[in-house]
């Protein structure tokens, strides 16, 4: 009986030492996920290392210290801005942005502009940028043939603005620009008379094109006719004659051939054909 009161305080105490134990082990391990990496806060160090990005995969830290894990992966934002044309119209402008941190650089994004650097530094940069190139342009070249050019700029910009910052742009995609019904139909209505004039244009010029087609095949054919009777002399003429005669003489067909007395001496061949 004794030997059991020794033993029961004995086996209470590993009940708590698992707890810790197991308490231990989970604060001790990280887990990073695809396309995820992590940095690590040091709490009785200098906070965020910055020397190491851990990649995917399983990792052991101490327990008293934090990982701080982002995605790495390319990732898109969408925004609709209010932006002013260069004459002070007000343009609304549909985009999306795709980005990734510095993979190499995640320590220094974590701990210079912190875990929520996306609406920090990225929507205000991209904000700015966007409104230094719409400002350029008017409405017309907003809403017709200027939108691949915005997009390329708008990225430059953006890039610029982000420089220095861990963070790196990809693509920038305008997606719509919405303008005041009147200015849009407007633009549509000149667009259309544009389009009018160019097809009338083209008209014009096929027109234009099949006269000039016309008068010189007529001036070939008349080229032609007036070279072929300047060499039809009248020997050629009753070498052909008599030529074509030989031919009517020589046929099966019943004839009659009178002799001509005329100038050229050309006989008349008369035939029941």
């Amino acid at each position: 009986m004794a030997r059991q009161q020794f033993e029961l305080p004995k086996a209470g105490l590993l009940i708590p030492v698992a707890i810790a134990l197991i308490f231990f082990i989970a604060k001790s391990t990280e887990t990073i996920g695809p396309g995820e990496a992590g940095v690590l806060f040091e709490r009785f160090g200098d906070g965020i290392n910055t020397d190491k990005t851990y990649g995917e995969g399983f990792h052991i830290v101490a327990p008293w210290n934090e990982m701080i894990v982002q995605k790495v992966r390319q990732q898109s934002i969408s925004d609709k801005m209010n932006v002013l044309s260069v004459n002070g119209l007000e343009v609304n402008v549909d985009g999306t942005v795709w980005f990734k941190p510095e993979y190499n650089k995640l320590g220094f994004l974590i701990k210079t502009k912190g875990a929520n650097y996306i609406s920090e530094i990225l929507d205000p940069a991209i904000n700015a940028a966007a409104r230094s190139v719409v400002g350029r342009y008017t409405p017309e070249q907003l809403y017709s043939s200027k939108r691949d050019v915005i997009e390329q700029e708008i990225l430059e910009a953006a890039r610029e603005e982000l420089k220095d910052q861990y963070v790196v742009v990809e693509r920038v995609l305008v997606e719509d620009v919405q303008l005041p019904n009147t200015i849009r139909d407007a633009i549509e209505r000149k667009l259309k008379q544009e389009q009018e004039a160019l097809e009338y244009q083209f008209r014009i010029e096929k027109a234009q094109k099949e006269a000039e087609r016309q008068r010189i095949e007529a001036k070939g054919k008349a080229d032609a006719n007036k070279i072929l009777s300047a060499s039809l002399t009248d020997k050629i003429l009753q070498d052909k004659g008599i030529e074509a005669t030989n031919k009517l003489a020589e046929s099966n067909n019943s004839k009659v051939v009178i002799i001509g007395s005329g100038k050229n001496g050309m006989p008349i061949i008369l035939g029941n054909q």
